[in-house]
Order: C-alpha cells, then sequence, then structure tokens
C-alpha cells in the first residue's frame, strides 16, 4: 500500500467531535489533564472494540456538561478496576449496575468489573489510543489550556516540538506519554486508514510475561515454550532466559512474549501471579513491567 501524508490540520478535522468533548472534560469540568486523556482514550477504545455500532463521544457532543460529568465518573471507575492492585472480586464487589449510563449510551450493559477477565488486553488498547490518538489530536488543546493556568501552571516553558510534561505521566497503568504540539501543516506518513486500529499487534512489552523458576531445578528455554504451548495453543513467540550470575548457576527467570495480549489475560486470569508444573518443576508467571517507565518526569 502506498504510504500517504495526512496533516494535523486534516487529523484536527477528523476528530472535531472528540476535540469538543475533551475540551469540555478539561475546561468546563475541571477535569485534570490525565484524567481527561484517559478518559477519552477510554471511550475512544470502546468504540473502536465494537466499531459501526457504537458512537459514544458523537451521543456525547449533544449532551448537557453534567451528564457528560456523570459518564465520566463511570469511565474513571472502569479505569481504576484496570489499575495493578485491583483484584477480580474488588472488581465484581463494584457490581452489575456501576455504569448505568455508559449502559445507556452504548445500548448495552456495561459495568466496571466486565473489563477485568480482559484486563490487560483492555490496556493495551486504551495505552494505543491515548498514546497514537489522544497525545497527537489534543496537544494543542493541552498546550493552551495548561500554558494559561486553567489547571496546572507550567514550572518549564513550552517550546514548539517539545513534549509537554503532563503531571500524572508517567502512569503506573498506562505508562508513559509524550505529547508534542505540532503546527497545523506538520505532515505524518500514514500507512492506512489512520493506522490506528487497535487491531494492530500491541508492543511488546505489553505481551510479555515475566516468569521465576525454583532453585535447583532448572527449565530450560524449550520447557517454557512447550509449557505454554500445550495450555495455550501455539502462543509463544520467544523466551528470554535471564542469564545467571555465574555459569554454574541456573536461570532463575525468563521473560515471555506471546502473540497476543489475551494470552496473559487467560494465564492471569484467577490472579496476579499463576503457578504451574512441567516436568515436576515449579514455574510462576506474572505480567512483566518496565521499572524504568514509572520513574517520575
Amino acid at each position: 500500500m502506498a504510504t500517504t501524508i495526512i496533516t494535523i490540520e486534516d487529523l484536527h478535522l477528523f476528530h472535531t467531535i472528540d476535540r469538543r468533548v475533551f475540551s469540555r472534560l478539561l475546561i468546563n469540568l475541571a477535569r485534570t489533564p490525565a484524567e481527561s486523556l484517559l478518559v477519552m482514550a477510554l471511550w475512544l477504545w470502546l468504540e473502536d472494540l465494537h466499531f459501526q455500532t457504537i458512537y459514544i463521544v458523537d451521543k456525547l457532543d449533544d449532551f448537557s456538561d453534567s451528564v457528560v460529568d456523570a459518564l465520566a465518573n463511570e469511565a474513571v471507575l472502569c479505569l481504576k478496576c484496570l489499575e495493578p492492585r485491583s483484584s477480580s472480586g474488588a472488581a465484581a464487589a463494584a457490581g452489575e449496575d456501576d455504569m448505568p449510563l455508559t449502559s445507556l449510551v452504548t445500548g448495552r450493559p456495561m459495568s466496571s468489573h466486565r473489563f477485568y477477565p480482559n484486563k490487560f488486553a483492555a490496556i493495551s488498547g486504551i495505552k494505543a489510543f491515548l498514546n497514537k490518538v489522544c497525545a497527537v489530536v489534543f496537544a494543542d488543546i493541552l498546550q493552551q489550556v495548561m500554558s494559561s493556568g486553567i489547571t496546572v501552571s507550567l514550572s518549564q516553558v513550552v517550546t514548539p516540538d517539545s513534549a509537554i510534561p503532563i503531571p500524572g505521566f508517567p502512569h503506573p497503568t498506562f505508562g508513559a506519554i509524550s505529547v508534542i504540539p505540532r503546527s497545523p501543516d506538520f505532515a505524518i506518513p500514514n500507512g492506512g486508514f489512520w493506522g490506528w486500529s487497535t487491531a494492530a499487534e500491541a508492543p511488546v512489552d505489553d505481551r510479555t510475561m515475566f516468569l521465576t523458576f525454583s532453585r535447583g531445578y532448572p527449565v530450560s528455554e524449550e520447557e517454557v515454550k512447550e509449557l505454554f504451548n500445550l495450555y495455550y495453543g501455539d502462543c509463544v513467540e520467544t523466551v528470554k532466559m535471564v542469564p545467571p550470575a555465574t555459569a554454574s548457576e541456573q536461570s532463575l527467570y525468563a521473560r515471555l512474549v506471546v502473540r497476543s495480549v489475551s494470552t496473559i489475560d487467560q494465564v492471569l486470569s484467577r490472579g496476579p501471579i499463576a503457578k504451574f508444573r512441567v516436568n515436576g518443576k515449579h514455574v510462576w508467571a506474572r505480567k512483566y513491567e518496565r521499572r524504568d517507565m514509572y520513574v517520575d518526569q
């Protein structure tokens, strides 16, 4: 497919309604930039998940600020259920009908705990819209609002082509974000229809689990592949054994990259750590997290 060029102005026109709703969250409702970005990313992800059946943001454009505020509160509740410390029990305790307005707008039952079984796929999808859409099409709005002091005064001057520091990012669940205001005629290479569908392959970090082995019971790379492919089909992309301190010792850790984030949801369906046995040896699996992502800006 031939590469086409779109400009920031093109994107602004395409996302006109999204930009109006984002401005209302940020200015009319005085929500923080981080929360406003995450709420919009969640709504856009839900639209993409049910493409051509749900147009959440388009409908919000006709609602009063009080209704938009109430819907944003439901979105925040949903986002909290995706946080690292949330559990299936806590999510279920939230109730079946804790997102009644969202259910009404979408025309289908919605509740925060329904997202938990697909927690990591949801996080990956929301991150995609946060970074590939929201960070781009709302950059100028964030620059104007934050520089004016409506939400927060910056300790540094934001210059063209420099990233705006967004308080709250890097986020413990959704990682870092780079918001760089561009001129309206700034050109962006585009290989497809905006190229931003969450159907695209998730980043490697989103598809990685961290494995731990018992000392004295060495587990090989082939055993790891055999174990997970047996339980979850042909799911293993790569296994990277963490080298031991000395050649005489065994590897106690490994990073497992799977082909789909949905596999991680299957593996960790009962909690943050899953326990397996392969050839009589224990293997513990949890979601991999890059520590360097959460260093304060």
